[in-house]
């Protein structure tokens, strides 16, 4: 018998949907910062055994979209609940639980298991983490509810034995050797990204979009352009910086993490450009592949 089915991780932003499936996952596939609505695009990782498959789905953090970028990420939350085979809903224990509540109600009547994962507890006491497991319990009867510490490996192991009992029987949806359905250009813009994420603040990793324009695999060297859009010509110089130490500093960074996920020395261009206001541009966002 084979076991094969997509899990499906949704939560509000920063609960540690990202952490939860590299975890999962045993691989570094989604890109993880401090910052809420790291997460775009909705990211599959694979694991396979001999006679099971696992296809975990990372999704955007929910949120009530401003501009048309967020709409874009909000669909792929909700494409979400037409392929799942099992729900992975995190929550932690600092979020408000009420936060988009719609979402909780709308999971609460879907005819597939559902798993509530309270993150974070090593974040609180005893008390808090068991007054969250009645809440949950009563808000979602459905679900079966683990306390959990990602970041700590807390109870990870328990959570995906549980995941192989509740899949359905089935083939597997990809080669097993398949780690992630994004190609490598893809891998390497999301690198890119979480290191734009956590070196620069406010407005500006968010009005960044990363694409990669060469990839080229030789003998003993990846050699790779990637163009850095911005929104606004006074963005460029910030991502630039001081004499060029700000790009520069994000190059070392995303070269090192490139290295290590393809095994092989990599040589890495950055080019800034202006897309006027991209985050709002339809026709921005199918290039960039938010469809």
């Amino acid at each position: 018998m084979h076991k094969s089915g997509f899990v499906n991780i949704i939560g509000n932003p920063n609960v540690g949907k990202s952490t939860i499936m590299n975890e999962l996952v045993g691989e570094k596939i989604s890109i993880i910062t401090e910052k809420s609505q790291t997460t775009r695009h909705r990211i599959l990782g694979i694991v396979s055994g001999d006679n099971f498959q696992i296809v975990y789905s990372d999704t955007p953090g929910i949120i009530k979209p401003k501009y048309k970028l967020q709409e874009k990420m909000m669909e792929f939350v909700t494409t979400s609940f037409e392929d799942a085979d099992i729900f992975l809903y995190v929550t932690d224990v600092v979020e408000n639980p009420k936060k988009n509540i719609e979402y909780i109600e709308k999971l609460s009547k879907v005819n597939v298991p559902v798993v509530c994962l309270i993150n974070k507890i090593d974040l609180a006491d005893q008390q808090k983490v068991e007054e969250l497991q009645e809440f949950w319990k009563e808000n979602l009867p459905n679900a079966e509810i683990y306390a959990i510490s990602a970041l700590e490996k807390f109870n990870i192991e328990g959570l995906f034995d549980r995941i192989i009992e509740l899949l359905p029987e089935g083939p597997a949806w990809f080669p097993k050797d398949q780690l992630t359905d994004k190609t490598e250009r893809f891998i390497v813009s999301e690198i890119v990204r979480e290191k734009i994420f956590k070196n620069y603040q406010k407005e500006i990793p968010y009005s960044c979009e990363v694409v990669v324009e060469e990839f080229k695999e030789e003998e003993t060297i990846i050699r790779i352009k990637v163009n850095i859009i911005v929104e606004r010509q006074s963005q460029k110089g910030i991502i630039i910086g001081h004499k060029g130490a700000s790009i520069k500093k994000v190059g070392t960074q995303a070269r090192i993490d490139i290295e290590s996920f393809f095994e092989k020395k990599v040589f890495i261009e950055f080019f800034v450009k202006v897309k006027k206001d991209w985050r709002d541009n339809d026709k921005s966002l199918r290039d960039f592949g938010y469809v």
